[in-house]
């Protein structure tokens, strides 16, 4: 077949062949197949092999001449079917006879039949939703799709659900990657036996078609590529391409989801060299192939490659496998050279990127290989394949048809090398690149896939040099953005750093390369190979070494910086990625003694970078001022692999340190580095902008600091270990620029440093000196130990979420290093020191996160300042943790004063860094002390409670530490080396404690005070000493080491410790300091200094004890405890952990002092005797008198403070009692203040702005501030207990029609089918959707005042959350948010207790009257014509009211606009704020009057507003209601109306409407026994369509018997008070009519099949009249301002009917209640019975049906709820997230559910705008009239939206450790929260959201 295939590429179409496939074209496609398949399967093929290649040879090239077109501009011209159709054309050529004549769907399921893969390899893009299990993945990269994941078995793992971000693939069934253990059940093994052999037919004809098809491919993608002519690509033409050949690309992904057997073939056709060779060489004569082939090698030129045919341009053969093709020994001088030049990559790197502001260093390439950067050969269809894939910037289509071969075997190890020889290509592609993010993203979705797995990583390094090509990449890439370092010798320096203002480093371009490297560096055989390699590590160190001092720091002196660079977080990250995480990947495989050698290699190569960057640098001895670079990569390098060497390996630590030189050479910069941290925290470097200080911050944080200070700190601990301890710390003070400072004087002058950043650098240095002696992180804690370290250190500063938590605590940055976050170390340790606080609720407040806190043991005894100095980011955390400290040593009652920061015994020492501790036994750090007491107790300027803290804790760490064998008689003192003999005899602190020290000869300006004084005679010589000189270091000067009487130590030591010791006291106050270059010297001439002699007469023990006097402010006041109690010496209980303050520290020093040693007990009790009063010397007093008057001045100021505070409380305790108790019960007004005499109280209102009192009168009236906001809540009551739950499932849904809301709708428009309009109007409440609910905060305050307030805020420009031109404000005196204010009435109290009294005026009066004060339109007292501010007032908040909802939901009328409507609407609002309130009650009214929605309801002015515009309608008597209950009816007014629409008939009205619509049409004030009146009319209505309604629930029997027993107790005396006897009559009033006739089958559902009990029936009846005598009650509370009483649920009926006077008072209770007995019936009620039932059988003549449906009302309605909730959010998650939009049908970006009805919308989704609504907006106001609860499923976050603002709820899902996961960044599983559930129902029942949520924003409608 090969030849055939050859024959038919090379010649073309023979003649003879070419006319059979034409007749085949025009054929049946399948038939064709058919024939070449069966001709095929012959033995003797080649006939029907030529015959296909022919036949394909058409079909496929038929398309290539459009691919031309496509790229030129023709392509709109040729317009028409053109190039889709023939394309189509080809694709189902293709399909055709892929299925050999079949059905192309049957075709693919046979194929998947024989699918024998194990592995689910399901490939993603990115933003898809993956799961990681790390308690089952092996290599941390592991991912699984959420089938596998829910598949598998993965309770009580450690895993999280993530968001893809570059794409991945699913893991499931790969044992490499993870444990079996954790494998779905689809992928757990099968065993290759059960799936049968593949028939060789089957897939036959693929083996001769894919190879043309894939070849087709190839040359559309080589004819589709234009070489850009810029150097920028063309976006577009590239898209063009890609978009034509999307169908194609498409095909391929489908076969490879055919299962194994297709991928094999596949992968036969695409690594197939010959097939490849035969195809595409493009020698022969067809045109079209060959021209083809030039593009192809075009393009290769291009790229900076060549084809290896090419006369092997570089003579380099392709290296054999097993050698490193990296010459050691090039290198070297790699760095130095500037060598030829490179092939054509040069001018483009050059050319494209020359942006950099510095002149681009160029290394050489000689030492590049060649071979790895710029030699391609393709030999196979993958490989080439590959390369157009990076040429077209890695098409996420192609990407993922390449990743999903990979299950199969062969070809991932294929794919894998091809992958490696083009990723010096990928590195140069990805430069170029414009889409950098989006390529990295697709290139790490590759290579993550390949690398993860260990045997593949091991086997590609071996067999194709990975590691080489790997480093050399990535060395070839940072060098295209080198520049010069300017670190200490800017002229002459020839080291290079990279750049960070490059994009290269600011996108962090090179991150897929740097994320691959870490991630074969984690498998320990490629890590292995590494550390072996010698030319590998030299390459390695030198890349590291361009990262060396990057982004320099240079002080500004004179003017602030004028632009900012934000290089830094470059500079960072590429620290942090491409030099700290591949050194923890390989000191992750440096954990054991075997691994030594490796260690030695790498400490080896990277002593010798840092020699190559000292010689490159030209540093010397001292670093240049007023320069920082916190990156200092080799230098850490090499301390971390010293710690791993002594900590893990057992290493002996001097064999791998260098010489004294070179140590002292490394501790410059690091020192340098602490320094610069202390000078920016001085404010030092302020004029370089705030950048500095997130780099000083940024240096210190949990992710960057165990890479970058911790071994900073480490190396600097080594570096004192084996330096001379005199030399380091006196180099420490020379840092810090403190020496100057150091001096017994009380004045100095500082050459280097302002007076006043003295004091926080000297904190700085001695603060430094503490954490260097005290931290033990890497010189012998265990991990646990350090874990539990940093724990404690950051619950120390606060409270802590777990999650930030796990996120402060620096973990080992590479993920195979043993301390995963969650890991079991972790979750034990985190218990062993905190304690959990769950999360709390604060009313109002914001919703508090599950915190853990330290326990009391951990602040008792594990608390360390040092750490937590050590760990914070701002300084302010450290002030934290002490007041916390504080707080709690208050509350234990165990230290009642200012502790001091607490002294904690530390883990011992590793031996190898004993030496450390030598700092602490120098007469240098002893002078230092000495000095530092003195000047305390002295009381100089510029020291503070901190440096004597710090100077006692290092003192006392000096005797914790001292050397056991110092005997006490004599200190010994070591040979020649006698150098500060002058000060101390020895070194031994504990000796030098008693030393006392009299006369110092110091140098001080002349003015200073001492001058004045008479020298005393120099008594003896050797007590003389300057601290000043003999502090200096001295460097050693080369040439002249003969000044006069200065002694070195080079005998003792080698020349190069660079320092000179002045031992000589003549010589002592000459400074003499020379330095290595006078470039750095001060300018200036140095001050006037002189000679001055002081007497001291002091040790540090007398020092110490005087300390003692001065801190406790009493003389003696210490006393040596041993003399009472001996046993303290003998046997001394010196606890690990002290509390206590500066005067205790003092007694523990002591006691130590006296324990180690005889004679400083002895000096001790000595120093005590002598009582010397600590008088200081004279020049003291004027200083002292400053601090003394300072005290004074402060103490007045405090009292001041005082006074002002307890004056400012107690005007807030006023405030708050009138703010917040609104309106005590009696009284009807809010704000109310009564006066004592009650017959002149009219009512006095407060006006919150002007703050005057008075009543509110027509022409200047007072308001109540309201929010008005339209509400939906009552219209979701339902009639069942049960709430709704979420849907999860597509079987679940939710219908609306059992809402409170869809009842009345349905009720509504039935009585308008069959009614008059404007009676249906007056027969029903709206608002149960979109009403209106008013609510106030209780405040009043004038309205002139409050428009003048809005004009203030209207003008002022401060962005609020609320819009003031929609006349929103918030409450001027609680911020309570409102958008109106309500006139409240004018009336005084007298009125309304004159209204009060009862009357004993009979019922039948009493209805007259109300009839008649109905009639009087004008009986008000306000006059309606004269318009009075008061009534523009009314208007006005009458038209916000209406405005406040929308117009669907005040119109339900027939003729839009009629007066109908507004009656309606207004009694409706009354109806709307009554149930609510109601519903805030609790749905009953047994709590009675103690309820809070009474004391800040505004109902009273509500009613007055509403009834003063109900009255401009009069109701047309002849049609008034209350005619028809009061009144018996001639019978002939009912002839007239029959030809229109009849009124409703009085059974079918609403009784709580026509309450209210009697009550509103009535003038106010009302009156009392009127409104009984009114309720006792009622109240007969509604007892009558009680037993309506009863009747017919009831089936014909019962119906037939209760006629019959009731009928005989009609005569009796009590019928009208008996439910027997009225319902006897109303049956047999309703039997007239067609009521009960149709027994039909809807007459079932309503029948209930329980037989009614007379107590069954009793208790019906009272629940149907119980919901109107409720809302009465409230009404009457509000309107007269009665108390409810309070009652048991079962006696609610009784006591409300007797609260409102429908109980007779002589009621007896002794026999049961029977709501009868209530009735009181204005006329006979047999006779008004009779009239109402007649209007119904009317009515049931025609319509029975909708007759009985009208009668039954549902008035039972339970309280309204949210949708309730799953347990897990991962229910509602799995199904949303995919879940499609039923609006636009696609899956929408940030779906959300609305909580109420449960509706899918997408969240800002453009697809679902209407008229520039987005859906959440419209659903709210359809679902809520304005108010939206939504979830959004992707955050797990509630919004509110709320008419025109939105807020961020929260979340009701919290973890299992009491925290949110916004945006699910954590992925952790998510429980529901039932208390915050509940608090978000609540603030939605009782419409407070406004007022508790703060952070309101608006949404313009875009959500």
């Amino acid at each position: 077949m090969a030849a055939a295939a050859a024959a038919a590429a090379v010649g073309g179409p023979q003649p003879p062949q070419s006319e059979l496939p034409a007749p085949g074209l025009a054929l049946d496609k399948a038939a064709t197949a058919a024939h070449l398949k069966a001709a095929l399967s012959r033995p003797d093929n080649r006939a029907g092999a030529e015959e296909l290649q022919a036949l394909l040879e058409r079909v496929l090239s038929a398309e290539r001449p459009l691919a031309a077109v496509a790229d030129s501009e023709e392509a709109a011209a040729a317009g028409g079917g053109g190039p889709g159709a023939a394309e189509e054309e080809a694709l189902e050529w293709c399909k055709c006879l892929l299925a050999g004549g079949g059905g192309y769907e049957e075709f693919c399921a046979a194929v998947r039949a024989y699918d024998p893969a194990a592995l689910c390899g399901l490939v993603w893009t990115a933003n898809f939703v993956a799961y990681r299990c790390r308690t089952c993945g092996i290599s941390p990269c592991m991912s699984l799709c959420a089938e596998c994941f829910h598949q598998g078995d993965h309770t009580g793992h450690d895993f999280n659900m993530f968001r893809s971000q570059a794409g991945g693939a699913c893991d499931c069934g790969d044992s490499n990657v993870m444990r079996e253990s954790g494998f779905c059940r689809r992928h757990q093994i099968k065993s290759s036996s059960t799936i049968p052999c593949v028939p060789k037919d089957l897939l036959m004809m693929s083996e001769f078609v894919l190879p043309r098809f894939i070849f087709c491919l190839i040359q559309y993608l080589r004819e589709g590529y234009n070489e850009p002519a810029a150097d920028v690509p063309s976006e577009k033409d590239l898209n063009k391409v890609l978009q034509l050949l999307e169908p194609q690309i498409s095909f391929l992904e489908d076969l490879t989801k055919m299962g194994g057997a297709m991928r094999s073939v596949l992968t036969q056709v695409l690594t197939n060299q010959q097939n490849y060779k035969d195809l595409t060489s493009g020698l022969g004569e067809n045109a079209c192939a060959k021209k083809s082939h030039e593009k192809y090698l075009i393009a290769l030129k291009s790229s900076g490659l060549t084809y290896p045919e090419d006369k092997l341009v570089y003579g380099i053969q392709e290296p054999s496998a097993g050698t490193s093709t990296l010459a050691v020994q090039g290198f070297a001088g790699a760095t130095g050279t500037l060598g030829q030049l490179d092939s054509s990559d040069e001018e483009d790197q050059d050319g494209s990127q020359g942006l950099g502001k510095r002149k681009r260093v160029k290394l050489s390439s000689s030492t590049k290989d060649q071979s790895i950067m710029d030699v391609l050969k393709h030999k196979s269809f993958l490989e080439e394949l590959l390369f157009w894939t990076i040429k077209y910037e890695f098409p996420q289509k192609m990407v993922t048809f390449l990743l999903n071969m990979l299950p199969d075997q062969e070809y991932k190890v294929a794919f894998t090398k091809t992958f490696v020889q083009h990723y010096a290509f990928i590195m140069k592609t990805l430069k170029k690149s414009h889409e950098s993010d989006t390529m990295s993203n697709r290139i790490v979705h590759i290579s993550v896939q390949l690398f993860s797995n260990e045997e593949l990583a091991r086997q590609v390094t071996e067999e194709c040099q990975l590691l080489d090509i790997m480093v050399t990449v990535l060395l070839y890439m940072m060098e295209s953005c080198l520049i010069k370092s300017e670190l200490q010798d800017e002229e002459n320096s020839l080291h290079v750093v990279v750049n960070c203002g490059e994009a290269l480093l600011k996108n962090n371009t090179y991150w897929p390369l740097v994320s691959d490297f870490i991630n074969i560096l984690s498998h320990q055989s490629v890590a292995k190979r590494f550390l072996e390699d010698h030319g590998l590590l030299v390459t390695w160190m030198n890349f590291v070494s361009f990262f060396q001092g990057m982004n320099l720091n240079k002080r500004e002196l004179n003017e602030h910086v004028e632009f900012e660079s934000q290089t830094y977080y470059a500079a960072f990250a590429a620290e942090l990625e491409a030099c700290a995480q591949p050194m923890w990947g390989l000191l992750s495989h440096c954990k054991v003694r075997e691994t030594q050698e490796y260690t030695r290699n790498v400490v080896r190569y990277c002593l010798e970078a840092l020699q190559d960057w000292f010689d490159a640098i030209n540093f010397v001895d001292e670093p240049a001022p007023n320069q920082v670079t916190f990156h200092l990569p080799l230098h850490r390098y090499y301390a971390m692999f010293l710690s791993k060497a002594v900590k893990c390996q057992e290493l002996d630590l001097d064999s791998v340190l260098p010489d004294q030189e070179m140590l002292m050479k490394l501790m410059i910069h690091p020192l340098q580095i602490q320094a610069s941290l202390a000078e920016i925290h001085s404010n030092m470097w302020v004029r370089n902008g705030l950048q500095i200080k997130g780099q000083a911050m940024t240096y210190v944080q949990s992710h960057f600091c165990n890479s970058m200070i911790d071994p900073d700190i480490y190396l600097l601990q080594v570096c004192a270990s084996r330096l001379d301890p005199d030399y380091f710390i006196s180099s420490v003070f020379e840092r810090f620029k403190v020496v100057d400072l150091l001096t017994m004087a009380s004045q100095h002058q500082n050459t280097v440093l302002d007076a006043e950043h003295e004091r926080s650098m000297l904190e700085g240095a001695l603060t430094f000196l503490v954490i260097l002696l005290s931290l033990r992180l890497h010189l012998g804690m265990s991990d646990d130990e350090i874990l539990r370290a940093e724990m404690v250190a950051q619950l120390c500063m606060n409270d802590r979420t777990h999650s930030s938590l796990l996120d402060l605590i620096p973990e080992n940055p590479n993920p195979k290093s043993g301390i995963i976050p969650g890991s079991y170390s972790f979750e034990s340790v985190l218990s062993a020191v905190a304690d959990f606080k769950a999360p709390v609720f604060e009313p109002g407040g914001s919703m508090q996160q599950g915190m853990y806190t330290p326990k009391a043991e951990v602040w008792d005894q594990e608390f360390d300042p040092v750490m937590v100095i050590l760990r914070t980011v701002y300084r302010r955390d450290v002030q934290s943790a002490m007041d916390r400290y504080t707080a709690f040593l208050k509350q234990s009652g165990k230290f009642p004063g200012n502790p001091w920061p607490p002294y904690k015994k530390r883990t011992p020492l590793h031996p190898s860094y004993k030496g450390l501790m030598r700092l602490l036994h120098c007469k240098t750090l002893h002078i230092v002390l000495f000095t530092l007491l003195y000047k305390i107790l002295m009381d100089h300027q510029n020291l503070s409670e901190h440096v004597l803290c710090m100077v006692l804790y290092l003192i006392e760490l000096g005797l914790e530490n001292s050397a056991d064998e110092e005997s006490d008689e004599e200190a010994s003192v070591c040979g020649p080396e006698r150098c500060h003999d002058s000060w101390f005899p020895g070194s031994n602190l504990v000796s030098n404690m008693r030393h006392f020290i009299n006369y110092v000869r110091v140098r001080v300006p002349e003015t200073a005070p001492e001058v004045k004084r008479d020298s005393p005679p120099s008594t003896s010589s050797d007590s003389v000493g300057s601290l000043q000189s003999s502090r200096r270091p001295k460097v050693l000067q080369r040439e002249n080491s003969g000044t006069a009487q200065v002694f070195s130590l080079v005998a003792e030591r080698r020349k190069k410790f660079q320092e000179i010791i002045n031992r000589s006291s003549s010589e002592a106050n000459q400074v003499v300091r020379p330095k290595t270059s006078n470039k750095w010297a001060a300018p200036g001439s140095a001050p006037q200094l002189t000679t001055a002699i002081l007497e001291i007469k002091e040790s540090i023990l007398s020092l110490l004890i005087k300390l003692h006097h001065k801190l406790s402010g009493k003389q003696n006041s210490y006393y040596p405890p041993w003399l009472d109690d001996i046993e303290i010496l003998i046997q001394p209980e010196i606890p690990k952990y002290s509390h206590g303050d500066g005067i205790t520290a003092v007694e523990r020093i002591l006691l130590k002092a006296a324990l180690q040693s005889r004679m400083n007990k002895r000096i001790i009790e000595e120093i005590c005797r002598k009582v010397t009063p600590p008088v200081p010397p004279k020049k003291i007093t004027a200083a002292e008198k400053k601090t003394l008057d300072k005290e004074e001045r402060r103490q007045k100021a405090r009292e001041r403070q005082q006074k002002l505070l307890a004056e400012f409380a107690s005007r807030q305790k006023s405030f708050m009692e009138t703010a917040m108790d609104v309106d005590s019960p009696e009284n009807d007004i809010p704000m109310e203040i009564t006066t004592a005499e009650p017959q002149v109280s009219e009512a006095v209102y407060d006006c919150v702005i002007c703050g005057q009192s008075g009543p509110s009168s027509e022409d200047r009236p007072t308001g109540l501030v309201v929010l008005l906001q339209a509400s939906s809540v009552l219209g979701q009551c339902r009639d069942n207990i049960e709430p709704k739950t979420l849907p999860v499932t597509e079987e679940e849904q939710i219908y609306p029609w059992d809402t409170c809301a869809a009842v009345h709708d349905v009720r509504l428009s039935l009585l308008q089918r069959y009614f008059k309009d404007s009676s249906c109007l007056l027969a029903v409440s709206i608002g149960w959707e979109g009403g209106v609910y008013v609510q106030t905060c209780g405040h009043t305050l004038h309205i002139d005042c409050h428009k003048s307030y809005m004009e203030s805020l209207r003008n002022d420009q401060v962005l609020q959350g609320f819009s003031v031109d929609k006349g929103e404000f918030t409450c001027p005196l609680c911020r309570q948010f409102a958008n109106s204010v309500l006139p409240c009435y004018p009336g005084s109290n007298v009125e309304s207790n004159l209204w009060q009294r009862p009357s004993n005026k009979n019922v039948q009066d009493l209805i007259k009257e109300v009839e008649e004060l109905q009639g009087q339109p004008g009986a008000f007292p306000v006059s309606i014509i004269s318009e009075t501010n008061l009534s523009k007032e009314m208007e006005s908040v009458m038209k916000d009211i209406k405005n406040t909802t929308q117009k669907k939901y005040r119109d339900y009328s027939k003729t839009p606009g009629s007066p109908d409507n507004d009656f309606l609407f207004m009694y409706s609002v009354a109806r709307t704020n009554l149930e609510l309130e109601l519903i805030h009650r609790g749905g009953n009214l047994c709590s009675g009057g103690a309820s809070t929605a009474g004391k800040r309801s505004c109902l009273n002015q509500l009613f007055h507003v509403l009834a003063l515009h109900m009255r401009l309608y009069s109701i047309d008597s002849e049609f008034n209601p209350w005619r028809k209950l009061t009144q018996l009816e001639e019978v002939n007014s009912q002839l007239g109306n029959e030809e229109q629409q009849p009124e409703v008939p009085i059974l079918y009205h609403d009784v709580t409407s026509l309450l209210l619509i009697q009550i509103l049409m009535m003038p106010q004030p009302l009156r009392k026994d009127h409104f009984t009146c009114i309720v006792k009319v009622l109240f007969t209505l509604l007892y009558t369509q009680a037993l309506a309604a009863l009747s017919v629930k009831c089936n014909e029997e019962d119906r037939s018997a209760w006629k019959h027993t009731g009928a005989l107790k009609k005569n009796t005396c009590d019928a009208e008070k008996s439910y027997k006897g009225l319902l006897s009559f109303v049956i047999s009033e309703l039997s007239k009519g067609k009521l009960y006739h149709e027994e039909g089958t809807q007459e079932c559902a309503m029948v209930s099949p329980v037989a009614w009990s007379p107590e069954s029936m009793e208790k019906y009846l009272q629940d149907f009249c119980l919901p109107f005598l409720r809302i009465t009650s409230l009404l009457q509370h509000h309107l007269f301002g009665e108390d409810l009483p309070s009652c048991q649920e079962e006696e609610e009926f009784s006591i409300l009917s007797s609260c409102l006077g429908l109980l007779p008072t002589f009621y007896q209770t002794d026999h049961p209640f029977i709501s009868a007995s209530c009735l009181d019936w204005p006329v006979p009620a047999f006779d008004i019975i009779s009239q109402w039932c007649s209007e119904i059988n009317s009515f049931t003549e025609r319509h029975a049906e909708q007759g009985k449906a009208l009668l039954i009302q549902e008035s039972r309605w339970k309280l309204p709820h949210l949708l309730q909730l799953p347990e897990n959010y991962n229910t509602i998650f799995q199904y949303y997230h995919r879940k499609t939009c039923s609006v636009c049908t696609k899956v929408p970006k940030d779906p959300a559910v609305c909580l109420v009805c449960g509706t899918f919308v997408c969240l800002k989704g453009l697809c679902c705008k209407q008229q520039s609504y987005c859906e959440c907006v419209l659903h709210s106001q359809n679902c809520g009239a304005g108010t939206g609860i939504f979830l959004l499923i992707n955050a797990s976050v509630i919004i509110i939206i709320r008419g025109h603002r939105f807020c961020l709820w929260g979340s009701v899902y919290l973890d299992a450790h009491g925290e949110e996961d916004r945006d699910l960044r954590r992925g952790k599983p998510l429980y529901i929260c039932k208390e915050r559930y509940k608090v978000l129902e609540q603030q939605w029942i009782s419409h407070t959201f406004d007022h508790i949520n703060k952070r309101w924003g608006p949404h313009y409608n875009g959500l």
